[in-house]
């Protein structure tokens, strides 16, 4: 770390703490959702209803980040955020054995505990980009974007398998132990990777003159007064629900219209997944190497990634239409490739945003595309059921359905794109106009 800013060592430290988010996380939304509709017979609805309720909660994420700004360190946040979650994750372990025995009593149980698994999520989350934003060097925010998610995704696949094993034979002792383990392991791993990185960046950066803190209420209206941010606001709710719609239709629609059996489908999902990988490493790469002396990559990668995305739905809604011809493995993985574009170009432009306006503003700002982005989130996996259900109510068509659902996420992804290409221009405005203040405050020799 020098010049107050990290280094790839660092970036790598706080991508393991994404690793440690990530490793509880899919325990509970997997893991969890699968004993309680497999191994106690519940309604599907239910876990749906509980994660439902932790993106619920993530609303309070600038409440979260405008704390972290005020504080001056975002570590404590982080670490008390993962050790929150790991405390819930253990607790709804718990409330399902419960279950087994009280329904009732196993419910409100899970309620207070999925309350707890937002909390931590939207508190270690918020904290970890708002320290990301404010420490990474401009040219270097693309590949840390790329990092930090990919991590978070390791740290999801190492769980599942390990976790997967040490769970047989299964038994809700076990559960209630591997989950507890997991917690445990991730707080370990999140404070060895925090240790001393703050330290270091304030030693690193010159010493700033004491400011006065700012109420929430006035820090929030500050945020969104801002155009730009307001503006970004809106593009991250509308990409992430375009983004998130298709994750419960795709693997039905190529069982329902396709006729694909069920190991055929989930070897689909991991098509998809590959994709995603390989969009987001070329671009951090990429945009890494371009950032420099391209300043508008993250802009081209993440107007290109929402517009491949659109393409790629807009096929899919013709695959709808003759499913006998088409190559549905190589447009899932195109939309898996575009979709990774998208998302490292646009977690980078956050970052960069965030970390323009000031480490006074870090954390509320991420805070707020925070929020839009969990009730995105919650909503799209839920509209795209929904509508898929209700076409078919009304058509009786399965293929149409599915159809008409890919093209209004294409139309969603089209509008993300425009929002993006509207908030770069705001950018460069705010930028020329900048220059000329400076160029006209400089007395001429």
């Amino acid at each position: 770390m020098m010049g107050g800013t990290l280094g790839w060592m660092g970036i790598f430290r706080l991508g393991l703490v994404q690793t440690s988010i990530g490793s509880i996380v899919v325990l509970v939304t997997a893991t969890l959702n699968r004993v309680m509709v497999v191994e106690l017979s519940m309604a599907a609805v239910i876990p749906g209803l509980l994660v439902g309720l932790h993106y619920g909660v993530q609303l309070l994420r600038p409440l979260w980040g405008h704390a972290s700004d005020v504080g001056g360190r975002r570590t404590r946040w982080i670490v008390g955020g993962v050790a929150l979650l790991g405390l819930g994750a253990a607790g709804a372990s718990v409330a399902i054995a419960v279950m087994a025995h009280n329904a009732v009593l196993g419910l409100v149980l899970a309620f207070l505990d999925f309350v707890l698994i937002g909390v931590g999520v939207g508190a270690a989350g918020t904290s970890l980009l708002a320290l990301l934003a404010s420490s990474v060097a401009p040219e270097r925010r693309p590949a840390a974007a790329t990092i930090v998610w990919l991590m978070m995704i390791a740290g999801m696949a190492v769980t599942a398998t390990v976790a997967g094993g040490l769970l047989e034979p299964f038994s809700f002792g076990r559960l209630i132990g591997v989950v507890t383990l997991t917690g445990a392991a991730a707080v370990a791993l999140t404070v060895l990777a925090l240790w001393g990185i703050e330290q270091s960046l304030a030693r690193a950066s010159q010493a700033r003159p004491a400011r006065q803190p700012v109420s929430f209420r006035r820090s929030l209206a500050d945020a969104w007064a801002d155009p730009k941010a307001r503006l970004f606001t809106i593009f991250v709710f509308v990409s992430m629900l375009a983004f998130s719609a298709q994750d419960l239709i795709l693997e039905p629609f190529a069982g329902l219209v396709f006729g694909w059996t069920p190991g055929e489908t989930t070897r689909l999902a991991g098509v998809q997944h590959g994709g995603v990988f390989l969009g987001m490493v070329l671009t951090g790469v990429a945009g890494s190497l371009l950032s420099k002396r391209y300043p508008g990559a993250l802009r081209v990668f993440t107007v290109g990634g929402c517009l491949a995305s659109a393409l790629a739905l807009c096929c899919l809604t013709l695959a709808a239409a003759q499913p006998e011809i088409w190559p549905l493995g190589v447009n899932v993985f195109a939309l898996g490739f575009a979709n990774g574009v998208f998302a490292v170009a646009a977690i980078g432009s956050m970052m960069a945003l965030a970390g323009a306006a000031g480490p006074e503003r870090t954390g509320m700002r991420m805070g707020l595309w925070g929020a839009a982005q969990a009730i995105a989130f919650g909503l799209g996996g839920l509209l795209g059921t929904v509508l898929v259900d209700l076409s078919r109510w009304l058509t009786g068509e399965i293929a149409f359905s599915y159809g008409l659902v890919f093209l209004a996420e294409a139309l969603a992804f089209l509008a993300a794109a425009a929002l993006a290409s509207r908030v770069a221009i705001m950018r460069r405005q705010t930028h020329s106009a900048l220059v000329e203040t400076v160029a006209h405050a400089t007395p001429a020799e």
